[in-house]
């Protein structure tokens, strides 16, 4: 049970007053007694028992914890948050030092108390590019202290009029010879770095991504440490202007920042220099021996953002299925009336309407669950091939990632408005805990790559791909998925769906044939209007988007159908088994569903197939709806971390409503009226003038 700090109020509520019909806490206890599984057998399958052991243990700390409490959040304005986030990361360092917090320790810790705040580009791109891209002895220098929160950093690449367009950033970084320094400096307005998460107020030391310049020529954004600001006055240093954005639309207890550098020097030892080099005595440059070197970060970031889109997911639908399951709003039509008694309002979760919008987002979230789990397996595999000098898996590996990126953090989104909007009214009020989590989710679509210019880069790979196995029919796909479903499409490119009724919708294996013929097909057309009919590149974006798109739903039916297929925790607990194959089948019909238009214009699937699906979806929703309270039990997220009055394990919805409204601030104060009066409020020293 987490610590309650109260705010002022003056409203009491009448303690005899309980919610009329079926309390909540029972409505859950029903939901919960028809699960066909075990929710925490589940839950141990997903995470593992090592896992879960560190949630609880971890969560019995942070939860009694004053200067992480989420109580009095909802009320503050944006300076009062920015201290609260400042309080929360100093008492975290403190906190992770005074119990020997080992870095997954931390991760848990960051994920139940739900704060970003002004260390959290430090302790994420500022460590992990030193890390990654410093040499022994920049480690020595800036990762070191780092760790010890000895300086503070920050991630400097994004500018006023340049983001996702990497290689046209405007901030140059000029080799000067004869004091052996580099001379960091914004050529323009719009040169300004932007968004820089722990700049505004915070940070003292910035990665800072600039132009390399030597004798007069461009070599490409490279990293440079830029010291910003006196570690003890907090000042910043001569030729720096530094400051905080402005209010946005989430993550308002981080100071995202601009800065501005006036032809600034900085040592030669502080232009990062694991992969590239400038000899301080020559000026020569040397390049990274193999330009997929940086692959191997962007991918592992990337993965952690198809895992955090699960957890985004399974937040959403937590809340959403859970108040949903206790809601009641008006009678089924259909139902049977029993004469002389009053009809019982339905469950909202009962209508089909609300299962359509609710149920596929829970399948989902156990979809991206199965990829994020591979992705970081494919990351550690490739780290281990790039050890021994294999770079042959890299390629394909970044491209996936990157349509991932786009897919996940656009449907995550995208599905947090559709489980408030299921919400109905309440779920306007902060109260119900999604419109903080959408406005503090929204920025993933954009940064580390827009999510809709992103898929260039996945589709510019299928396209290379694809002209490699048209030319060469003898050639291997080297264990690449991505390979081996186009070349299956090119040995046969007729290829139609083997469906006769709705159950044929069931076999992960037809369903992977389906994504990665259908991905193939959109590839195959692409090629064409770009090679043979020559369309420029930019009419065809929207098709690109496409393709890239359809390959990330290949990846993610690839990952969870053969995890049905082959998971051994699986095969060992049918209970399981067979609730996660419905989800998958859900998860699989449903986006076969949505995207029936290309499956039908690649000739795979034909309308009465397509009619089949439909109704396949349906079927399915019947038979997931009474596992749904279960399934999102087996997310396992405590009720601090959802701070949600609607998600609440206990169901105790509408007490918990009460409870956030009487500990409005507003409720303390009476209010002048009197348009005669320049009193505002009663006891309150009046404005000058009206």
């Amino acid at each position: 049970m987490s610590v309650r700090f109260e705010l002022p109020g003056n409203v009491e509520l009448p303690e005899n007053l309980k919610p009329a019909g079926t309390s909540g806490k029972r409505l859950l206890e029903i939901e919960r007694a028809r699960a066909s599984f075990s929710s925490n057998d589940l839950a141990v399958y997903l995470y593992g028992q090592e896992y879960l052991d560190r949630m609880a243990r971890i969560l019995a700390i942070v939860e009694r914890e004053e200067a992480f409490s989420k109580h009095a959040i909802f009320y503050q304005g944006r300076s009062e948050k920015f201290r609260h986030g400042l309080r929360k990361e100093k008492r975290f360092v403190a906190l992770a030092n005074e119990h020997g917090w080992t870095r997954e320790d931390q991760e848990m810790a960051e994920f139940l108390i739900d704060m970003p705040a002004a260390f959290g580009l430090h302790k994420s791109m500022w460590t992990t590019t030193i890390r990654n891209q410093g040499t022994e002895e920049q480690h020595q220098m800036f990762l070191e202290p780092s760790l010890k929160y000895e300086i503070i950093g920050c991630y400097a690449q994004t500018e006023l009029a340049h983001g996702s367009n990497v290689q046209g950033l405007e901030t140059t970084a000029t080799w000067v010879p004869e004091t052996k320094e580099f001379e960091v400096h914004s050529p323009s307005l719009t040169a300004s770095k932007w968004w820089i998460g722990g700049l505004g107020r915070t940070a003292d030391h910035a990665a800072v991504m600039a132009q390399l310049v030597i004798n007069g020529k461009r070599y490409g954004p490279h990293p440079f440490v830029v010291p910003l600001r006196d570690i003890k006055t907090r000042e910043p240093l001569p030729g720096r202007t530094i400051g905080d954005i402005g209010p946005k639309v989430g993550y308002l207890m981080t100071d995202n920042g601009f800065l501005l550098l006036d032809h600034v020097r900085i040592p030669h030892n502080h232009f990062l220099a694991r992969y590239s080099q400038v000899n301080p005595d020559t000026g020569e440059y040397t390049k990274p021996a193999h330009p997929q070197l940086a692959y191997g970060t962007m991918t592992y970031i990337r993965a952690g953002m198809v895992r955090s889109a699960r957890d985004v997911l399974a937040r959403a639908v937590t809340v959403a299925v859970r108040y949903c399951a206790i809601r009641r709003q008006f009678v089924d039509r259909d139902a049977p009336q029993v004469e002389d008694q009053r009809p019982v309002e339905n469950q909202v979760l009962n209508y089909s309407l609300v299962q359509y919008r609710l149920l596929p987002i829970l399948a989902q979230a156990f979809a991206f669950h199965y990829t994020g789990v591979a992705m970081y397996r494919q990351y550690n595999e490739n780290q281990e091939a790039m050890a021994s000098g294999n770079f042959s898996l890299l390629a394909d590996t970044h491209a996936s990632s990157s349509a991932l990126k786009s897919l996940v953090t656009i449907t995550a989104a995208n599905a947090i408005e559709v489980c408030r909007r299921a919400c109905g009214g309440h779920g306007y009020s902060l109260a119900a805990g999604m419109g903080s989590q959408y406005a503090d989710y929204l920025p993933q679509v954009t940064w580390e790559g827009d999510s809709y210019m992103l898929t260039q880069q996945a589709t510019k790979y299928l396209m290379k791909t694809f002209r490699a196995l048209y030319s060469d029919k003898n050639r291997t796909s080297d264990g690449s998925p991505t390979a081996a479903y186009i070349k299956s499409y090119l040995e046969n490119p007729q290829q139609k769906a083997q469906i006769s009724y709705s159950g044929d919708f069931h076999n992960p294996r037809m369903f992977i044939e389906a994504f990665g013929f259908r991905a193939a097909h959109m590839i195959a057309l692409l090629v064409k209007k770009r090679d043979i009919e020559r369309r420029s590149w930019n009419s065809l974006l929207t098709e690109i988007f496409r393709a890239s798109t359809a390959h990330a739903q290949f990846v993610l039916v690839w990952n969870f159908g053969n995890a049905i297929l082959k998971d051994d925790g699986l095969q060992k607990a049918p209970a399981l088994q067979r609730v996660m194959q419905q989800c998958f089948d859900l998860f699989a019909c449903y986006t076969m569903d949505t995207e029936a238009a290309d499956f039908q214009r690649s000739g795979y699937l034909s309308s009465e197939q397509a009619e089949l699906l439909r109704s396949k979806v349906d079927e399915l929703l019947t038979v997931i709806r009474p596992q749904a309270v279960p399934l999102v039990d087996s997310f396992k997220l405590p009720d601090y971390l959802l701070n949600s009055a609607l998600g609440r394990d206990d169901g105790e919805v509408y007490r918990a409503l009460f409870d956030f409204a009487i500990r409005e601030p507003l409720n303390g104060t009476r209010f002048n009226v009197d348009y005669t009066s320049s009193e505002l409020g009663i006891g309150e020293e009046p404005l000058a003038k009206l």
